[in-house]
Formats: structure tokens, C-alpha cells, sequence
């Protein structure tokens, strides 16, 4: 009877051996050593922190006041005007964003607009902070140059009504100028993603333009658009340094809560509040985050 045992043929690679895969897998872990020293040192230690500190009075006793403050008054307030601002600025953003994309998709992907628009708004999402503070304060300003052009040559005092540059809707308009492009360079990926197969079908069938954005486009794009506009939420729920540079007075938001209780004299020995503030942060934005995840599983199934 014939042996079933199988003989590799001459030549033939042998199978690797234990050990030489276990230092393959040693060292696909050594290389990724410094990206995950880097998280656990700069994001998950503060959160540990955040965390901890949230459920502490002022003398490391087990405590939930801090936690508790925040359901009422001015800490309230704050969460709500930071909801606000974040949710109405990515409303117009993503509205006007996903308007801008459009135009971009439309154009020649190596023609010269394209790529002009896309690395403006690559630069354009990230300048924020306090340099985009002072470009508005410096256009928009008390003596700013379009301020002072409308009051010398048209008659127009834009601070007539009050000092909006420094309150919620100054807040608002500086949010909506980053938020605009950020849409563009999340957004764009999913609008390349429409066939041209899809309108020439509708087309042949008889459809217009509209029954192809109402049933074909819109219901494809859905998904990766509330997904940008989650993104963009969470974008203006956790800036800080923009609003810093601009509010010298009050608190409005909670970033700004945030940095009186680190600070500030007045609040000295309650630092435990602010990571509580903290705490909530971390808490919507995980939510917002969680939401966005679920909704870019459910669009990559059409870019594809």
C-alpha cells in the first residue's frame, strides 16, 4: 500500500519555524512601540488623570460634587453655549462645505483649480488659534481695517449694536471660517465616489437631474455628510485657543471654564471642578466620535 506521507519536493521553501514567526511578530510590535508610548503618554495618561480627578474633593477623598456641579448653573450654561456654538457652526459649515466640494468635484481632478482649492483648504482648516484671532481682530476689530472703512466711507458702525466680535456670534463666524474647508477635505473623498455610471442609468431611464440627487446621490452621500458634520462638531466643541485669544472676559464656553479653574487665583484649590469639565468633554465627544465611526463604516461600503 502506497504511503499517504507527503515528501516536499526538492527545492521547495519549508514552512517557518515557530520562533522565526514569533520575532517577526516581536518586531511588527517593536515598531509600532513609539506610536503607542506616544498615546498612552499624551492621551490615555491625561484622560487617567481627567478621570480620576473628577471623582475627587480638594483632600483626594472619593467624591462626587464635581461631577454633581455640573448638572446645574453656570457649569451648565457653559456646556450648552459650547453645544451651540459647535452644532451651528458645523451646521453652516457642512452645508457650505458640501456646496464648495460640489463645485470642486466638478472640475478636472489634475486641472489647476482643483488643486489649488484642496491645498488652500488643507492650509485654511488648520490656521486657527490665536493667529486667526488677531487676522480678524485686525479686520474685524474695534480699528480694524474693515471697520474703519465702513465708518469712514459709508457710514457704518458694525459694532453699533455691541461688542459681538468678543461674544458667541464672534465665536461663531471665526468657527464657521475653518470649519468650511475642513468640510471640503473630508467631504471630497465621498463626493469623488459617485459614478458617472450611476447618472448615465438614470438618465437613460428618463430621470432628471433632481430624481438623480433625490434618489441615487443624496442617499449615497448621506452617510460620509452627517459623518463630516460630526466631525466638524467635535472639531469646534474641543477649540480652545481661538476663543482664548479672542474672550479676555467671561467664560462662555466650557474650554474657557476649563482654563479659569486651572489659573485662575479666584478658583485656587478647585481644580477637581475642571476636570470634571473635562470629564464632560471627553464624554460628548466620545459620543460625537462614536456616532461618526458607525456612520464611515456605513459610507465605505460605496467607496469601494
Amino acid at each position: 500500500m502506497a504511503s499517504l506521507t507527503h515528501t516536499p519536493a526538492a527545492g521547495s521553501p519549508s514552512p517557518p519555524r515557530g520562533g522565526a514567526t514569533r520575532l517577526r511578530s516581536l518586531a511588527a510590535y517593536l515598531g509600532a512601540a513609539p506610536f503607542l508610548i506616544y498615546v498612552g503618554v499624551f492621551l490615555l495618561y491625561p484622560t487617567l488623570i481627567v478621570v480620576l480627578g473628577a471623582f475627587q474633593d480638594d483632600a483626594g477623598q472619593v467624591s462626587t460634587e464635581n461631577v454633581q456641579a455640573l448638572t446645574g448653573g453656570v457649569y451648565l450654561e457653559a456646556f450648552l453655549r459650547s453645544i451651540e456654538l459647535s452644532a451651528t457652526t458645523a451646521a453652516i459649515g457642512a452645508v457650505l462645505g458640501a456646496l464648495l466640494t460640489w463645485a470642486v468635484s466638478t472640475a478636472r481632478p489634475d486641472g489647476v483649480l482643483r488643486r489649488v482649492v484642496t491645498s488652500a483648504c488643507g492650509v485654511l482648516a488648520q490656521f486657527g488659534g490665536v493667529t486667526l484671532a488677531f487676522a480678524f481682530l485686525a479686520t474685524f476689530g474695534l480699528t480694524g481695517l474693515v471697520t474703519e472703512f465702513l465708518k469712514d466711507h459709508l457710514g457704518i458702525d458694525i459694532f453699533s449694536g455691541g461688542m459681538w466680535l468678543f461674544d458667541m456670534p464672534g465665536l461663531m463666524l471665526i468657527y464657521t471660517y475653518f470649519q468650511i474647508p475642513l468640510m471640503v477635505i473630508v467631504f471630497l473623498p465621498a463626493m469623488d465616489g459617485l459614478r458617472a455610471q450611476w447618472r448615465e442609468a438614470v438618465e437613460s431611464l428618463g430621470g432628471s437631474t433632481w430624481r438623480y440627487w433625490r434618489h441615487v446621490a443624496a442617499p449615497v452621500l448621506a452617510p460620509s455628510f452627517l459623518g463630516a458634520a460630526l466631525l466638524l462638531f467635535a472639531n469646534a466643541f474641543s477649540a480652545y485657543a481661538t476663543a482664548a485669544a479672542l474672550v479676555s472676559q467671561g467664560s462662555p464656553i466650557v474650554p474657557l471654564e476649563i482654563r479659569g479653574f486651572l489659573t485662575s487665583e479666584v478658583m485656587l484649590g478647585q481644580q477637581n471642578v475642571g476636570k470634571a469639565l473635562g470629564l464632560g468633554m471627553i464624554v460628548v465627544v466620545g459620543v460625537v466620535m462614536g456616532l461618526y465611526a458607525l456612520l464611515q463604516r456605513r459610507a465605505a461600503r460605496w467607496l469601494r
